[in-house]
């Protein structure tokens, strides 16, 4: 007699045999529902934004534990780190010249734990860095998104240099993965650490996509005229957005992987 399937199994199942252009259209619903329920629970959506930040430190105080417990890097990438210091300190200069708000101190906190992560993976655990793998050339990311800030950036009163540096760390943080995932694509096999990781992100760009969503939707597009006009407004929905969409795959295999019992997560080919 066969062991009867539980029900998120057979559902996972079914959801991996179907074509490309459906599970594209699973994520979409999925994504919207999401929005909906989160619309419904969460009455301040500036919550939503602060939850991000607070997940993304709680992703990097799993790199923490990691770095310390099991004195090893294998499986990260530091162009990953470099590349959100980077933004990080754009947005922290950026927040400090223009806002100054919480997010002030939550970004300065992350940037603090981002550099401590990075002299670790270039001192103290050099050894174990997996430099070979960690390949992704900087330059693809960078040269882009300084090249679209300078192009397409707010149209609000600050100064243009001003302007562009928010613009640059907005694009440069819905990319800043990239090498993350192409050093998991390389070795497929996903060690819990830098998963936990890895997932964290995704769920805190879900929630900062969700944030700018709701918000959109309340004020009924004027948030969009506040952020100026010409083609930056839509531009930073859809940094939100292709960063989400980013870490999508991943993450729908994490789940797979948690639900499942595996402790070491294993990417087919082509996932990320």
């Amino acid at each position: 007699m066969r062991p009867q399937k539980r029900p998120i199994h057979m559902l996972t199942t079914w959801v991996r045999r179907q074509p490309p252009k459906v599970k594209a259209f699973l994520a979409v619903v999925a994504g919207m529902a999401a929005l909906v329920l989160l619309r419904f629970i969460v009455h301040d959506h500036d919550n939503l934004f602060v939850a991000a930040e607070a997940v993304h430190s709680i992703g990097i105080s799993v790199l923490i534990y990691k770095l310390m417990k099991e004195k090893t890097c294998a499986g990260l990438s530091l162009k990953s780190q470099e590349l959100t210091a980077i933004f990080l300190a754009f947005r922290l200069y950026c927040s400090f010249v223009m806002e100054y708000d919480i997010h002030t101190l939550l970004d300065l906190a992350t940037l603090a734990t981002t550099l401590w992560v990075i002299y670790m993976i270039r001192f103290k655990l050099k050894s174990s860095y997996m430099e070979d793998k960690d390949n992704f050339a900087l330059y693809y990311v960078l040269v882009p998104c300084l090249a679209l800030a300078v192009f397409i950036h707010p149209t609000t009163s600050h100064n243009l240099f001003n302007r562009i540096f928010w613009a640059f760390c907005v694009y440069l943080e819905s990319v800043s993965v990239l090498p993350q995932l192409r050093v998991m694509q390389n070795t497929k096999i996903v060690e819990p650490f830098t998963a936990h990781y890895v997932f964290a992100l995704g769920i805190a760009r879900f929630l900062s996509c969700a944030h700018w969503v709701l918000q959109v939707l309340d004020s009924r597009g004027h948030l969009l005229v506040a952020l100026g006009y010409g083609l930056w407004p839509s531009m930073v929905l859809i940094s939100e957005i292709v960063q989400t969409f980013i870490l999508a795959d991943f993450c729908y295999y994490y789940v797979k992987s948690v639900f499942g019992g595996q402790l070491v997560l294993r990417l087919p080919s082509g996932v990320v």
